[in-house]
């Protein structure tokens, strides 16, 4: 009983959104505001290409921790997890959000992938299967339809990654909408 008790714990936590081990620190240059770009595909009859208010106000808040480590159940400045970003960056907006990626998979609304626009949130199943195991959120849609993320790796810490990335495709479950 011990053993199938310890086997489950261990491996709840092979699954969460990675290990604590430390990262080094990436130094990224910081885009050009999301809301100051004009090059994006218009996607549906209410997206002009570009944001404003608390959607650009979510994506320059998570744009200002751009190379800050990884840190397994961290929300500070010296350390995130993929769901501690997304708690941190809202909670700058205004907007409590549930401190487990599972649980933020509930928020808000489904959203159609081909509908997201910066400031929603995308949800990942890292590990296999259909369990959520990581979250990040969208921060740019290209005219060719890609799109971008803001999340916290555990290898590079806070990063922008593309769904176009076969990783990130296949473990991608779908994207919900807070704003």
């Amino acid at each position: 009983m011990k053993q199938s008790v310890l086997v489950i714990i261990f491996s709840i936590i092979l699954v969460s959104c990675g290990a604590s081990k430390p990262v080094k620190k990436y130094t990224y240059k910081k885009p050009t505001s999301i809301a100051k770009s004009n090059n994006l595909k218009k996607l549906n009859s209410t997206y002009s290409g570009s944001v404003s208010g608390k959607r650009a106000s979510v994506i320059n808040d998570a744009e200002n921790y751009l190379g800050t480590p990884y840190k397994y159940a961290g929300s500070t400045k010296a350390g995130f997890d993929c769901s501690g970003l997304v708690c941190k960056v809202f909670d700058e907006n205004d907007m409590k959000m549930p401190r487990r990626s599972q649980d933020q998979g509930k928020a808000g609304v489904s959203v159609d992938i081909s509908k997201v626009r910066p400031g929603d949130l995308l949800f990942f199943a890292t590990a296999g299967g259909s369990n959520i195991s990581h979250v990040g959120i969208v921060h740019d849609v290209m005219n060719s339809g890609e799109v971008t993320f803001i999340h916290s790796s555990t290898t590079k810490g806070v990063i922008i990654s593309s769904l176009n990335e076969a990783y990130w495709n296949k473990a991608f479950l779908f994207a919900r909408s807070v704003l």
